[in-house]
């Protein structure tokens, strides 16, 4: 600890720029200067007038050996120019941060004069975001600036002793200009660390994705979601000696992955090796509407009486189980836990009757015997020939069906890990086309069907999923055996501290994890 706490480290900052950088040899320290100048103006026109941002600095920055447990401080001000009171966003820019998740703290304070007394504000994150690659963080939301006003900043920077090993500190660098602007949202940061650039066009979701469509936008429980589509070859990451291709960022930053096995896959083979299981069933019983849950009320064998006691989150499906032990052999006894975020899993169990899906003979009522069609059946085209009908989406339209372990905000806090199974509505998105149709080429393919979380429907005999098997063309009943390939999402924090690019000789994984 003794060796810890006399550690010095080199504090640059800049007029517009933050820059710290720790040598490579325990006890010897270096550091880069940043181009600083007096004064560096960044205008920018809103709609509700002109803003101008100035920091200004009378010297050549500030120069400051800084021990763990110590603070660096830089002050500057904003000048509302403009006629009408303007609220805007403070983002660190072009930002690289390697230290430790606590390592570096910070904190925002300002006054309105220059004799006036400082006053905290409230920032995005109390510690400085993690990024191994240049990108844009939020460092403060919602500042208003009045009319004519100049409002002066004092930004502190902490290097925190955490009285633990921080070896991993020693190499770590932090870099970072300053900027005002819009927000950035956690998932548009994640896609913007990955380099990814999102369509802003709508896909034609009827027709199959057979070449690298690239990435589109669509919202779902936590904010705008970048899913990837067609045959992409840079959504590959590497995770607990494991392959698995992204299937979206999620509107919360974090990055929703399906298994895809042990090595790196070309888009369009055919191997069982790209499944965790082979030939498992969903129940080993489903002549009750009850199994289309990924839970269900009741015992296996026990009759529904009526859809609220048939959608009960009581007893695990058979598949569940499966898939909970698998997550808890590869997942949680390798430490890999602390990766992996609390994220809705949709087991979409609506019933939106004949109107919607199109089926004559569906009651919508969804218990026992009775013949039900389900939410994923109108929105995949199953019997409408309306084609503009063929709309995934990515929202969970019930609580109780939204599948999380302890967000209870958004889910259902039903879980016992998270980890999940795709969805029809997420299948449909990166391109297999609406039901019936067939594509061998995009990368959700595997050769062999394997179950989605999505049900389709009940016909009195048989509980029937979504499953992908390069076309929506069948029900995969429950009893009947089909491939697994759990689906998990990755902490937005941990994502953006990830190496590679996301092909398949160079997938995104840990700093550490070697190819």
């Amino acid at each position: 600890m003794e060796e810890r706490n006399n550690r010095k480290k080199i504090f640059i900052l800049g007029l517009c720029a933050i820059t710290i950088v720790l040598a490579s040899t325990l006890g010897t320290y270096a550091y880069f200067m940043t181009s600083l100048g007096r004064e560096e103006k960044q205008e920018l026109t809103i709609t509700s007038g002109t803003l101008a941002l100035v920091f200004e600095d009378n010297s050549d920055g500030i120069n400051a050996t800084l021990s763990l447990g110590e603070s660096v401080t830089k002050e500057f001000k904003i000048r509302n120019t403009g006629t009408q009171d303007v609220t805007t966003n403070m983002l660190f820019s072009d930002m690289i941060n390697t230290y430790m998740k606590e390592s570096l703290s910070y904190r925002l304070e300002y006054k309105t004069s220059v004799d006036g007394e400082w006053s905290n504000v409230q920032t995005a994150n109390s510690n400085v975001p993690q990024s191994r690659k240049s990108a844009e963080k939020n460092l403060a939301t919602d500042l208003t600036i009045p009319a004519g006003a100049t409002y002066y900043y004092r930004l502190s920077i902490t290097f925190n002793n955490l009285d633990i090993n921080q070896n991993e500190d020693i190499n770590a660098i932090f870099a970072s200009k300053f900027k005002i602007g819009e927000a950035i949202s956690p998932s548009k940061e994640t896609l913007d660390y990955l380099e990814v650039v999102a369509k802003e066009v709508k896909p034609n979701f009827a027709e199959p994705a057979t070449t690298d469509e690239g990435v589109y936008a669509m919202e779902d429980d936590y904010g705008t979601s970048y899913y990837y589509r067609g045959a992409v070859t840079n959504n590959y990451v590497k995770l607990g000696n494991f392959y698995w291709r992204i299937i979206r960022v999620n509107g919360d930053g974090s990055l929703r992955i399906i298994y895809d096995g042990t090595q790196g896959y070309a888009n369009g083979v055919s191997n069982t090796e790209k499944f965790a299981y082979t030939d498992k069933a969903f129940n080993a019983q489903y002549n009750d509407a009850k199994y289309v849950g990924w839970m269900f009320g009741g015992a296996l064998g026990e009759a529904s009486i009526s859809k609220s006691q048939a959608q009960t989150n009581e007893t695990n499906s058979d598949l569940k189980t499966e898939v909970d032990l698998w997550y808890k052999t590869n997942i949680v006894d390798k430490n890999l836990e602390y990766r992996i975020a609390d994220v809705v899993f949709c087991n979409d169990r609506t019933t939106p009757g004949s109107t919607e899906t199109g089926n004559t003979s569906d009651t919508g009522l969804g218990y026992g015997t009775l013949v039900t069609a389900y939410g994923a059946t109108a929105r995949t085209n199953v019997w409408n020939t309306d084609l503009s009908k063929v709309q995934p989406k990515f929202t969970c339209p019930q609580k109780n069906d939204a599948f999380t372990v302890s967000d209870e905000n958004k889910g259902n806090g039903d879980l016992t890990y998270p980890v999940g199974l795709i969805t029809a509505d997420e299948i449909v998105a990166a391109g297999s086309g609406k039901w019936n149709t067939s594509n061998s080429n995009y990368y959700l393919y595997k050769g062999s069907w394997y179950w989605s979380l999505s049900p389709c429907y009940f016909d009195g005999k048989g509980a029937g999923v979504y499953p992908e098997n390069s076309s929506l063309n069948f029900m995969g009943y429950y009893g009947s055996s089909g491939g697994v390939a759990p689906v998990i999402n990755l902490k937005a924090e941990y994502v953006q501290t990830m190496i590679g690019d996301g092909t398949i000789n160079n997938p995104y994984r840990d700093a550490s994890d070697t190819l």
